[in-house]
């Protein structure tokens, strides 16, 4: 796989991973199963939203971190293959600590139907929970997360970086202006030409050295002896 190919594939799937993360978000990860005459309902759907709120974060982050590599830097581009490692961790962790836990995990859900906030309690009026495959998608995201942010640390080196060629596009740009349309010179114009990676000083020199227009005399002790010379041929017999 070249250079060309491997970072659009990359950035991709990246964006695929963090939708299959954003998907079991927003489904239903357990239904628990209430004693009768604990809450107006006997049954409570506990989605992703409820059981693992920090996946919305997780996968907007991963989202934007794929993005942003796209035009990253070499060394920027290690730092977010490293944290899109961490990220996908993190989903796997949250996952497998819901399912380990699933009533505490949907304590909030009960509690918003039982009335009950404490996990004691919540326990208490739970029968069952019944596990839908929605957790294990989640955690399979997360996995993928973590070896496409290994993937991406490898075939990165190979990816171009942007640095250099709009840098030296910026500093040709600014050194045709200052030919085009010379400027007086001041620290403010060296300042703006030192970070554009052009020389102040070649700027002055070349604006200093400017030949008179057409149709202009010249003008100091050099064209006062020209005139002069002139002036002696014609009054010569």
């Amino acid at each position: 796989m070249n250079a060309r190919r491997s970072r659009p594939l990359v950035v991709v799937a990246g964006l695929a991973v963090a939708g299959i993360i954003m998907l079991a978000w927003t489904q239903t990860w357990f239904t628990v199963d209430l004693h009768a005459g604990a809450a107006v309902t006997s049954r409570v759907d506990a989605d992703g939203a409820a059981v693992v709120p920090q996946y919305t974060a997780l996968a907007i982050a991963s989202l934007a971190l794929f993005l942003a590599m796209t035009i990253a830097g070499r060394v920027v581009r290690i730092v977010l293959a490293s944290i899109e490692v961490l990220l996908g961790l993190g989903v796997v962790w949250s996952g497998i600590s819901a399912l380990a836990d699933p009533v505490a995990a949907a304590k909030g859900a009960v509690g918003a139907v039982a009335g009950v906030s404490d996990l004691t309690a919540v326990r208490r009026v739970v029968d069952s929970v019944e596990v839908s495959a929605w957790p294990a998608v989640g955690i399979v995201g997360g996995v993928l997360a973590v070896l496409l942010g290994v993937v991406a640390l490898v075939v990165q080196r190979s990816w171009p970086g942007p640095s250099r060629k709009y840098g030296a596009a910026t500093a040709g740009a600014a050194a045709e202006a200052r030919t085009v349309a010379p400027v007086e010179r001041d620290a403010i114009v060296d300042w703006d030409d030192l970070s554009a990676g052009v020389d102040p000083t070649e700027q002055a020199d070349d604006t200093g050295g400017a030949a008179p227009a057409p149709g202009e005399e010249p003008v100091g002790s050099e064209g006062r002896r020209s005139n002069d010379g002139a002036e002696a041929e014609r009054g010569a017999p």
